[in-house]
């Protein structure tokens, strides 16, 4: 008699564990595609820097003609002497202008962001890039261009600690499919730029097209997660950090080690809002994973927004702004491969990825100094293996911050934690200036 009982439980079974992976996997695609696009236009405006400089400066010392407009956006820039070729702003101008809205925001954000519900971060997130890619499109000088990139800057910075909070209520897995997708905004948003302006769509028609970004953020948001109950989305709870209630934690889990080592009761999740000196406490554990994370990025945007623009070949087939917009797309392109490679590998050395950056600066600076490297060709595994390094160290460091973080604990260190990599980007910035200033004159 018990037999047929066992065998009609079957199909139940079947169907709840059917409904569980389906649901895990519209929330892994959902993270995937909100990395992708909150990251999206902080990375064009990257990508662009090199244009939108050289647009401004065409447009004040040319503007008799469009047609000297047109040709600078897809040469190099002509207007000064240097062996170079630089810009008279350095595009680290552009990095600052990207990063340090962010910056403010992820300083100060973590301790009041709570009282904001999930649903109006999105939206007020979405508004911004929308906003950042007008302005930027139809900007007629510097500081219109310069102010899109600020509001790029707020929607990334908001969206990046808002979204690496939000993991808390999912699964573990779904930071692999955050970090995935932050990747893939790299490879995407560079890509598709360097496409599209390389085949002769002109960069204000690009930055257009790319509006459909935002509107897939909040499409991916509202329409693909499956968002638990105990998440504020609309309404201010009046428990900061509130425990995820234990039945939709284990709804999500896995039957394998994330579930045991995830869930918890309701019981061992101490109730109540963390007091300063809790989180004060808290950050100075981050501080372990915070400094390797921050010198990762600082080498590497050091890099990215200090050397790449210095790193032009003249006799080589493609021009200065072409040579710069391909080095941005294969170090995103290193970016993606590390970042999607948490479910197979992980690396618990955060340290060594730092030091290995910073090796990495030190080459290229020194191909810069003396101008040993002959052609782009080898610049290009250089810059691949410096976006892997850094995909490693920022997927690395919030798995293993989410992994040994108490439960309470999680979604504030989690947004505190994403200080690192914008605490070292706009060090990096900083840094750039005086180099382009040194090289340039020369």
């Amino acid at each position: 008699m018990e037999q047929p009982a066992s065998v009609n439980a079957d199909p139940v079974q079947r169907s709840d564990r059917t409904a569980g992976r389906c649901t895990q996997w519209r929330n892994w695609s959902g993270f995937w595609l909100l990395g992708l696009c909150n990251n999206f236009a902080y990375v064009v405006m990257l990508s662009a820097a090199h244009d939108i400089l050289t647009k401004q400066e065409t447009a004040n010392t040319t503007a008799s003609t469009k047609a000297t407009l047109a040709m600078d956006f897809q040469g190099g820039n002509s207007s000064n002497s240097s062996r170079y070729d630089c810009n008279p702003v350095s595009t680290a101008a552009v990095l600052l202008a990207d990063i340090l809205p962010t910056l403010v925001i992820k300083l100060s954000a973590p301790f009041v962001i709570h009282k904001l519900p999930y649903g109006f971060r999105v939206l007020f997130c979405a508004i911004m890039a929308a906003t950042s890619f007008l302005l930027v499109s139809f900007s007629t000088a510097v500081w219109m261009s310069i102010l899109g990139v600020v509001f790029a800057s707020i929607s990334a910075g908001l969206g990046e600690l808002s979204f690496l909070s939000l993991t808390v209520y999912f699964s573990r897995d779904v930071l692999g499919g955050w970090g995935s997708g932050t990747g893939g905004a790299g490879v995407a948003g560079a890509l598709l730029y360097s496409g599209l302006t390389q085949i002769g769509l002109s960069p204000q028609h690009t930055l257009l097209i790319m509006l459909v970004v935002p509107c897939a953020m909040l499409c991916s948001y509202f329409f693909l997660l499956v968002l638990p109950p105990s998440l504020p989305q609309w309404k201010y709870r009046d428990t900061e950090y509130a425990a995820v209630g234990s039945e939709d934690r284990r709804r999500l889990m896995d039957d394998s080690e994330e579930e045991e080592q995830a869930i918890s009761t309701p019981e061992e999740r101490t109730a109540g809002p963390l007091t300063l000196t809790e989180k004060l406490h808290v950050i100075k554990g981050l501080l372990w994973f915070v400094l390797p994370l921050g010198l990762v990025y600082f080498a590497e945007y050091f890099i990215n927004q200090g050397l790449m623009e210095l790193l032009y070949f003249p006799k080589f087939f493609l021009s200065h702004a072409e040579q710069y917009r391909w080095y941005q797309v294969l170090y995103q392109v290193g970016v993606l491969v590390s970042r999607s490679s948490l479910c197979c590998f992980k690396c618990r050395k955060l340290w060594t990825l730092s030091l290995l950056q910073v090796l990495n600066a030190v080459l290229l600076l020194l191909a810069v100094s003396y101008q040993f490297l002959p052609n782009a060709w080898l610049v290009f595994p250089i810059v691949f293996y410096e976006g892997l390094l850094g995909g490693a160290a920022y997927v690395n460091t919030f798995y293993f911050i989410s992994k040994e973080t108490e439960d309470r604990q999680r979604e504030f260190a989690m947004a505190a934690a994403s200080v690192g990599d914008s605490l070292g980007i706009a060090l990096a910035g900083l840094a750039a200036f005086p180099v382009h200033r040194h090289f340039c004159s020369l």
